[in-house]
């Protein structure tokens, strides 16, 4: 007789062993899919046919009212073409005053972009947009037009404040990214008016960050994008993904005019800076460290024991500047300015220009081995000697040349180094002697007769006194120029 189990007692248990197996299983599949959403949740770029079909719309919607449009017009004088009488042998038989030398006048027009950054009317926009302009005017995005006022002006910068008044009505505003929070990768949005064609948005990322021009005493650290920027977008709003100022959109690098992919746009920390430290006074000033330094190279480094190249190495203090009362040395090597890492004379000029009047900056150094920090006060620039602006005469090759002292504060007012010593030339009046002489405006004279210049009074002196001979050098675009007059 064959015995059969029966397998109706078993299946229970099996039941039971599934089930556990498919909770194990269920539980491993909920957490691997909990990691996975997590992981995407903190990507940026479109994981699925539905995030692709996201809109920047709500963002422009709330911003793009804060950003405006700037016309401007200018008179400028156009000499008169010549015509048959300008011919000076006509002059033989009609006498000299037969040369047509009335000149024509015409108004230059031109546009950019500008954004609000307060409810009051106050504009931020470009130097460049409204430089030598006659008449500023506004329109807004619901096309109402206003006459502007220029408030505060930089050329360093690049940077204009124009304000409106819109009859106590708070005018929509934009706010303040903190600037040093952006990373390459972030993307931004570009709004302004390109070629007049009316507010165009385009979108793109930050490619880079710290860009210089390159020039002596720039402080422009621009913020580069690639998100199509065309002229007439100056002055107009870079945005972050929240509808904050993430910069001042301010040049394009291209060949043709169109862009290339290549946009710069002025960091809103250094707005905030010239806003912050000009308006109260209508002028713009900012701090000054008052000291010279060069890039960290490979040699340089390894002779001091740092580590890595990039830092400022101190060749120079001025007295009683804010690196003197901080205590700065010759020979430091700044690495940082509150946190911030400096590798060029460019970067630490940007990170002290952005500081406030009357607050600290926490500098970091490399001092005989070890890092300290220093805490150096914010001050402006002296302005000793004061400039003393005066014209030259009498009977001397400098007579009628309009000339001042030179301070820290007077240089870095007109854009040159701080180290030229001697007496600028602000203006030349036409046809005087200095005019004969070719003395041109931005010379700085820095001799009479061997003798070194240090004041105005000292030059009229020296030359009032140099008995019909005069050997005069002078500084020329960098150059130095020697010349001798004999009376």
């Amino acid at each position: 007789m064959t015995i059969r189990r029966s397998n109706k007692i078993r299946y229970p248990q099996q039941r039971l062993a599934a089930l556990v197996n498919s909770l194990i299983t269920g539980l491993a599949i909920a957490v691997l899919l909990g990691n996975m959403a997590q992981a995407q949740a903190q990507k940026t770029v479109p994981q699925s046919r539905s995030e692709i079909t996201l809109s920047f719309a709500p963002l422009v919607k709330r911003a793009s009212p804060a950003v405006v449009n700037i016309f401007t017009k200018k008179t400028v004088v156009q000499a008169a073409r010549p015509s048959l009488f300008s011919d000076p042998f006509f002059e033989q038989f009609f006498g000299p005053g037969i040369r047509d030398k009335k000149s024509r006048k015409r108004t230059q027009s031109s546009l950019g972009s500008g954004v609000i950054v307060n409810p009051d009317g106050t504009i931020v926009t470009n130097y460049h947009v409204i430089a030598g302009a006659d008449e500023i005017t506004v329109a807004l995005q619901d096309r109402r037009e206003f006459d502007a006022t220029l408030v505060l002006e930089d050329e360093r910068t690049d940077l204009a404040v124009l304000r409106i008044d819109a009859e106590s009505e708070q005018l929509p505003f934009l706010e303040f990214r903190d600037s040093d929070d952006l990373e390459v990768g972030d993307l931004v949005l570009a709004i302004g008016n390109p070629f007049g064609v009316g507010q165009t948005v385009t979108t793109g990322i930050i490619s880079a960050l710290g860009r210089s021009t390159g020039v002596r005493n720039d402080i422009r650290s621009f913020i580069q994008t690639d998100a199509a920027i065309n002229p007439g977008n100056s002055g107009g709003a870079l945005l972050t993904m929240d509808g904050k100022i993430a910069g001042i959109n301010s040049a394009i690098f291209s060949k043709g005019g169109g862009s290339l992919g290549i946009g710069f746009a002025i960091p809103a920390n250094l707005v905030q800076s010239v806003l912050s430290n000009g308006l109260a006074t209508g002028q713009v000033i900012r701090p000054w460290l008052g000291a010279e330094g060069q890039t960290v190279t490979r040699d340089v480094a390894e002779g001091l024991g740092l580590k890595r190249t990039g830092g400022v190495l101190i060749n120079n203090v001025y007295a009683d500047s804010a690196a003197d009362v901080g205590k700065l040395e010759t020979g430091d090597v700044i690495l940082a300015v509150d946190g911030h890492e400096v590798l060029d004379p460019q970067a630490l000029l940007y990170r002290i220009s952005t500081g406030i009047i009357g607050e600290k900056a926490i500098i970091t150094v490399f001092r005989n081995g070890q890092e300290i920090d220093l805490a150096i006060p914010l001050m402006t620039a002296p302005e000793k000697p004061a400039r003393d602006i005066f014209e030259l005469t009498g009977q001397q090759p400098l007579a009628g040349a309009v000339v001042g002292n030179l301070s820290p504060a007077y240089a870095l007012e007109i854009g040159i180094p701080v180290s030229l010593k001697g007496v600028i030339v602000s203006k030349v009046k036409k046809g005087s002697i200095a005019a004969r002489y070719n003395i041109r405006p931005g010379d700085i004279i820095t001799s009479v007769n061997a003798q070194k210049v240090n004041t105005n009074r000292q030059l009229q002196t020296l030359l009032n006194d140099a008995d019909g001979r005069w050997i005069i050098s002078l500084v020329r675009k960098g150059r130095t120029l020697t010349f001798q007059v004999s009376s």
